[in-house]
């Protein structure tokens, strides 16, 4: 008998979406092993991994008002100045992400999102971060970061907050793919 598994696409949803207005709703640490917040996840992955220039995506992105955001793993091999696909790192779940400190020092730095394509402006955001949170087993930590992921954790408890990073942005510029050829851009 064989075993047949559709893959199917998960929806990124548009800038238009209510759910990405919202405050997301926290998760009872109960429930974080429960099979509907694994399945939350798995599909955050999943939609996640569509997206080649994708570097995280939280949970109101794929309809979901939950306070979930993943990191995907490509995001470490690039701060590790990897080649594409030198390592393979696991993508990293934030549950119930608290943000803790932000450094008083900041830039500005080009920000785009899946939600808001193909728009990208700059936000100012502070240059260091720590961040306190629950993994996908349930499990707290605390970690502190500094460039691209003190960017990410920024980005994406704004989108936890029902915040969009056009409304903090500035010199906002609409560059579909055939503009960025010449230009790099990660999606938060």
């Amino acid at each position: 008998m064989k075993s047949w598994y559709f893959l199917y696409m998960i929806t990124i949803v548009g800038r238009d979406e209510k759910v990405l207005r919202e405050v997301a709703e926290e998760i009872p640490l109960s429930e974080i092993s429960s099979p509907a917040i694994q399945d939350i996840i798995l599909n955050m992955k999943t939609a996640l991994e569509t997206q080649d220039d994708g570097v995280a995506i939280a949970a109101p992105q794929i309809g979901v008002s939950k306070r979930i955001f993943v990191v995907s793993g490509r995001v470490i091999g690039y701060i590790k100045g990897e080649e594409d696909g030198e390592h393979i790192y696991p993508d990293l779940v934030y549950i119930n992400p608290k943000i803790l400190k932000l450094s008083k020092e900041k830039s500005w730095t080009e920000e785009g999102c899946l939600s808001i394509r193909y728009l990208y402006g700059k936000v100012r955001r502070s240059n260091k971060v720590q961040i306190e949170a629950y993994d996908e087993h349930g499990k707290k930590f605390r970690k502190g970061a500094t460039g691209l992921m003190a960017q990410i954790y920024q980005h994406e408890t704004d989108h936890l907050d029902g915040i969009l990073f056009i409304d903090k942005a500035k010199d906002v510029e609409d560059l579909p793919p055939e503009a960025l050829e010449s230009r790099s851009h990660k999606h938060v």
